[in-house]
């Protein structure tokens, strides 16, 4: 097993958490838990805010609660994932500039 604390350890630390995300591509997000009609309102929380990664402005409003208010039946292990996949990397990547800095860290590493 390789030693913990390596120089190739690189470690993300989310500004806020996983479903701001989420709000990179909308329509997606939308798609992806099965809620295309959700698309609007998921434009509306986003656009209020310079990036995707923004999305936080206190612990009563964190992405997953703004998701959860909008769609109950939410949750975050399986509908995240599904909604991550339809999303895609690149376009979280384009909209979410420390994530993006993180990913391509870890693409240098492997050359």
């Amino acid at each position: 097993m390789p030693a913990c604390g390596g120089a190739a350890e690189v470690p993300f630390v989310v500004m806020h958490e996983f479903e701001g995300l989420l709000f990179s591509d909308c329509a997606a997000f939308g798609q992806g838990i099965g809620q295309p009609g959700m698309e609007s309102e998921f434009k509306r929380i986003r656009d209020q805010f310079e990036t995707p990664e923004d999305i936080n402005d206190s612990p009563a409003t964190a992405p997953s609660l703004r998701v959860v208010a909008l769609v109950p039946s939410y949750e975050k292990p399986f509908l995240g994932t599904l909604a991550a996949l339809q999303i895609g990397l690149e376009s979280i990547r384009a909209e979410c500039r420390h994530f993006a800095t993180w990913v391509s860290r870890l693409e240098s590493l492997v050359g």
